[in-house]
């Protein structure tokens, strides 16, 4: 068993990730996308920062150079508050599956992004994951589904598609940004910690510019949404990405990433429990289709 142990973790990492999205939807559901996005960060940063008491000896990495703080910050900015921000709100227009579904888009966006900016070349398998993924993707979201939220709102349903897509082009942008911060072999348990620090002081200062802190607060009352958030926060920043390091560092990476990023698949019999939503053969095959892709990119 201990041969397989860092594909186990990931496996366990991926079921996290999943649980994560579905209680950041109840929660979105019930006080709002934006107020979900502050609270995870928030929580999401003191729970890092004590692992990161626990594992390097230092509560904030206080020793980092200023142009990792500077890449690192930029990185936040693109994935975690504009990227998760947009991800979240369309959890509440066209359901935790499709917008998980359009999540795996982002190695795909993340491979043209260094192939434009970081001048990396892309093999023809990279291109060939690229076509399978996005016409995965493409055909499963084109299938309207009655139980999706906001099925019968052709408007709300285009804007949570490009709310998800947007979410992967800042995920993607996070992603391509951290990399120039973290040169040098620089601590992924440290630059997860910088990322919540600099994305929550951002989230912040936007709600008190926006008169929004008061109502930020005002969403913790609720017991539900409070709940959900707290869960989230730890199966997905704490949990999921402290076994996210460790399956990285016990198998391959591509293994590990490959295997971290089955969600979408993990989601299809959760959200059919869940939120009752009906799962089509053509949204399983799609999604499956979708894994294949992805793990094309990951693997080449």
């Amino acid at each position: 068993m201990n041969a397989y142990l860092g594909e186990i973790i990931a496996l366990i990492t991926a079921i996290c990730w999943a649980i994560t999205s579905l209680l950041f939807t109840m929660a979105s559901e019930q006080v709002g996308s934006q107020i979900v996005n502050r609270i995870r960060l928030s929580l999401a940063a003191l729970l890092l920062s004590a692992t990161h008491l626990l594992w390097q000896g230092q509560a904030l990495p206080i020793h980092a150079e200023p142009c990792r703080w500077r890449w690192l910050g930029l990185s936040a900015i693109a994935g975690l508050v504009v990227g998760d921000g947009l991800l979240f709100h369309a959890f509440t227009l066209i359901g935790t599956r499709l917008s998980m579904l359009l999540m795996t888009l982002v190695p795909v966006i993340s491979t043209l992004l260094a192939w434009v900016f970081l001048h990396e070349t892309l093999s023809l398998m990279e291109i060939s994951a690229v076509v399978v993924t996005v016409g995965s993707v493409a055909w499963v979201v084109s299938e309207r589904s009655s139980t999706t939220p906001q099925a019968g709102d052709s408007r709300h349903y285009l804007v949570g598609v490009l709310c998800g897509l947007g979410g992967a082009l800042g995920q993607a942008s996070g992603l391509i940004l951290s990399k120039q911060g973290m040169f040098g072999d620089f601590p992924a348990l440290s630059a997860s910690l910088m990322r919540l620090l600099v994305a929550s002081v951002v989230v912040w200062l936007g709600a008190l510019l926006q008169g929004r802190v008061r109502s930020t607060i005002e969403g913790l009352r609720n017991k539900r949404a409070r709940r959900a958030i707290l869960g989230g926060a730890l199966a997905g920043p704490f949990i999921g990405m402290t076994l996210s390091l460790a399956a990285v560092q016990l198998t391959h990476v591509g293994i590990a990433s490959t295997l971290m990023s089955l969600s979408p698949v993990i989601l299809l019999p959760l959200v059919h429990w869940v939120f009752k939503e009906h799962i089509s053969r053509r949204a399983i095959l799609g999604t499956i289709m979708a894994m294949v892709g992805m793990t094309m990119t990951f693997l080449v």
